[in-house]
């Protein structure tokens, strides 16, 4: 008897010894692949520019196509959160959240879901508030086109974007999905979403930061977009959404083209595809 006890208690030891040293490793093992993940994104991902307004600085800071993250006076904004809670990795939760238009690569729940919203306040066109869940819904806020918002300090106006011309062969409607132009300590920042060279953009005035998108045939070739910039002038314009059909859209060329037209113009090239 004696000696089965002993057995019996070694094997438990023994079984215990690898069951604590398995859960340690996977723990161990989960660790580091996420420091992994962080490390890859944070290396991966265009640095952030900063831009001086009236009350501190803009920061500016790439992710992915055409989701961008802005942070001014401890105010964070993701603007189409898009590529899975991974490529947020390191950055500050969201207090507003800017959604443009329904498809996938603006409105994408898988990202939505895996980052953290819950002290986030989403605006958003009806066509996406119809598409939330309930749980979201109750943290957002309708803004259509013509109208605008504030949260705290903050203006959100939200303008057209849609595909010329404007029927039922179009991709963006009118009327679907938002631009936006945000006041923030003074300055205006235009966020173009999906759209093409219409009236409503070529019209902006005293913009300060412009994002403005150019891949076919979802949105503009580099032409109409250069045209556009040149005409509204924005004091610094960030090329984004560039990536179509056809691959990478050729932003060196866009650049060429709107110092050509507008040579007051600060294009700033950044890395919007990391890993590419």
């Amino acid at each position: 008897m004696t000696l089965i006890n002993w057995r019996n208690d070694n094997l438990l030891h023994a079984f215990f010894y690898l069951y604590i040293n398995d859960t340690v490793m996977k723990a161990f093992l989960i660790l580091i692949s996420s420091l992994l993940t962080f490390t890859s994104y944070s290396q991966d991902r265009a640095q952030p520019d900063k831009i001086p307004t009236e009350s501190g600085d803009l920061v500016v800071q790439p992710v992915l196509h055409g989701t961008l993250v802005l942070t001014w006076n401890e105010l964070t904004i993701y603007v189409d959160p898009y590529g899975g809670a991974e490529a947020f990795a390191g950055l500050q939760d969201p207090d507003i959240i800017l959604i443009t238009d329904i498809h996938g690569d603006h409105l994408n729940m898988k990202t939505l879901d895996g980052i953290n919203t819950s002290d986030s306040k989403l605006f958003v066109p009806q066509a996406v508030m119809d598409k939330l869940p309930p749980s979201m819904q109750s943290n957002s806020v309708v803004v259509n086109n013509g109208e605008n918002s504030d949260y705290s300090d903050i203006n959100i106006a939200a303008i057209p974007m849609y595909n010329l011309p404007d029927d039922e062969t179009s991709r963006h409607k009118k009327g679907r999905g938002n631009g936006y132009v945000l006041t923030i300590g003074g300055k205006r920042i235009y966020l173009s979403g999906d759209t093409e060279d219409i009236p409503e953009m070529r019209a902006l005035k005293n913009i300060d930061v412009a994002f403005v998108c150019m891949n076919l045939p979802y949105t503009m070739d580099i032409q109409q977009a250069s045209g556009a910039v040149s005409e509204f002038k924005p004091a610094i314009v960030y090329p984004y959404h560039y990536r179509g059909s056809g691959g990478l859209s050729d932003v060196e060329g866009f650049k060429l083209l709107v110092n050509k037209l507008s040579p007051e113009v600060d294009v700033r090239l950044r890395n919007w595809y990391p890993g590419n």
